[in-house]
């Protein structure tokens, strides 16, 4: 399913949404279409809506300022690009480096992700226990690298040219 970058109405980045979504925020005049994806439109009886890639929301939401990116089992595969911090194979699912019944917790410097049979091969043990290197080192994201990440965009250059602001 297609993510959606949602703006606020200063143009701040706010988070992603699914297509479906988009598509519902954009025909209840909740927001308008920024970018939409060349030459993709959503039809319907009556309706022809372009697939929007970025939404501007038409009011703007206050959010609290987000020092930290929160930890999730999707944040860690996307950070790690679902590829296995062992062997580096396509990864399905999240192994604690310390376990968490030795204290460990799903933090993101205590989580990587790994392919299943890395995970079962290194069980309730540290990598080191295991005699498995850690190809990669976990880091914690900043809130707009996680929504970089969640967006599928590696570096900035694979930004979007974002229109000029009205002056």
């Amino acid at each position: 399913m297609r993510e959606t970058l949602v703006l606020n109405a200063s143009f701040e980045p706010l988070s992603t949404v699914s297509l479906r979504r988009a598509v519902v925020l954009v025909m209840q005049d909740k927001a308008v279409v920024e970018q939409a994806h060349p030459g993709l439109r959503i039809r319907a009886a009556e309706v022809e809506v372009p697939v929007p890639q970025v939404i501007r929301l038409c009011r703007y939401v206050r959010v609290p300022f987000r020092q930290r990116a929160a930890w999730s089992r999707r944040g860690v595969l996307v950070r790690d690009r679902h590829r296995c911090a062992y062997c580096g194979r396509r990864a399905t699912t999240v192994d604690h480096v310390q376990p968490k019944s030795r204290g460990g917790g799903d933090t993101w410097l205590n989580t990587v992700a790994s392919c299943a049979e890395d995970n079962q091969r290194k069980a309730d043990r540290t990598p080191e226990q295991a005699g498995m290197e850690l190809l990669v080192r976990p880091f914690e994201p900043t809130p707009a690298d996680a929504l970089l990440l969640a967006l599928g965009i590696r570096d900035r250059q694979g930004l979007p040219e974002w229109p000029a602001l009205p002056a």
